[in-house]
């Protein structure tokens, strides 16, 4: 059992020439595929991007070609099946192309690894093949792939004038607002406002420190979940672009417990008031904070956003002191 386990991938060096030839084909092809994914899921939101990335299929596609017909030369039309996953520590890919919501610049640096990992590899193919013509062809591609990057920035220039750029950039902005900094700043409000009222009735009813931070801990946390949920289920994000429910999940989730637990945490401290005074200047911040989160993505003028935010936070936090000296 144990023999079949370590002999289920193939060092890179046990294999024949043939075998490395086909090791070349079945990688273009994964790499074209892969590219070819870029450009259909970025198509919508990045035109001039996708275009690049068909671009960079195209040349793949060249290149499996070419080897194809190199092997068929040598060998016969019989490509032998070995991929990537078949070879001991040979390189993988990430599959950044199955994920929900593509970031432009992850999907750029991955291109440029792939490039990078391509060119290592031919360099090694070439050190293992002794046929003059494979180790000619072999050399072409390995210097194709380190100008790859010189490729990129050429099809960029073709294709990535300065008005798509500045769209693109609007794409990508809008897109993080959506799924990042909506959710989370509704959620930093939630956090925030929400739990003052239970937070200062809590501490001026019991004057108790520890009990306080315990029932803020609870409120603050109990609130995240339930904001997180409620962000991820409300919204599945296809049709109105606002991204991976998961994500704005986990954004409004975080952001609401931490509104809370800013508030909170300063009831650890033993000494009532020292406690509540900080307590009461980390809500300050808290709410200056989230006026200017809004004014600087979500485009409200500050001083409207100071008003709501702080007249609101006030009107909880004066509620929340009434009900605790009841």
């Amino acid at each position: 059992m144990l023999s079949a386990f370590r002999t289920a991938r193939r060092d890179f060096s046990s294999l024949s020439e043939r075998e490395i030839l086909a090791l070349t084909i079945s990688s273009e092809e994964e790499d074209g595929r892969i590219y070819a994914a870029y450009a259909e899921r970025l198509r919508e939101d990045y035109p001039a991007s996708a275009a690049i990335f068909d671009g960079m299929a195209a040349e793949e596609d060249g290149h499996r070609r070419l080897l194809i017909d190199r092997y068929a030369a040598r060998f016969g039309p019989s490509i032998v099946p070995i991929r990537r996953e078949h070879v001991r520590g040979f390189y993988t890919r990430k599959p950044v192309w199955l994920m929900a919501e593509l970031d432009l610049e992850t999907v750029r640096n991955q291109a440029r690894e792939m490039e990078q990992d391509a060119a290592r590899f031919y360099a090694e193919a070439i050190r293992r093949t002794k046929d003059a013509d494979t180790r000619k062809l072999l050399g072409d591609l390995e210097r194709a792939e380190r100008g790859h990057e010189q490729k990129a920035e050429t099809l960029e220039e073709a294709h990535l004038d300065t008005a798509s750029r500045d769209s693109e950039k609007t794409t990508a902005h809008r897109n993080f607002v959506l799924t990042y900094i909506q959710p989370g700043l509704a959620g930093l409000m939630d956090g925030s406002v929400s739990t003052l009222a239970p937070i200062f009735a809590a501490a001026f009813a019991t004057g108790d420190t520890w009990s306080t931070f315990l029932i803020g801990l609870a409120a603050s946390v109990g609130a995240g979940i339930s904001m997180g949920f409620t962000e991820a289920a409300s919204d599945d994000g296809r049709l109105t672009g606002r991204g991976s429910p998961m994500k704005r999940g986990f954004a409004s989730g975080i952001m609401t417990a931490v509104g809370g637990l800013g508030h909170a945490l300063p009831y650890l401290i033993p000494h009532f008031w020292t406690a509540t005074t900080i307590a009461m200047a980390v809500v300050v911040v808290e709410l200056w904070t989230i006026a200017w989160i809004q004014k600087r993505f979500m485009d409200t003028p500050f001083w409207r956003a100071v008003m709501q935010v702080v007249l609101g936070g006030s009107l909880v936090f004066a509620a929340g002191i009434i009900i605790g000296n009841a």
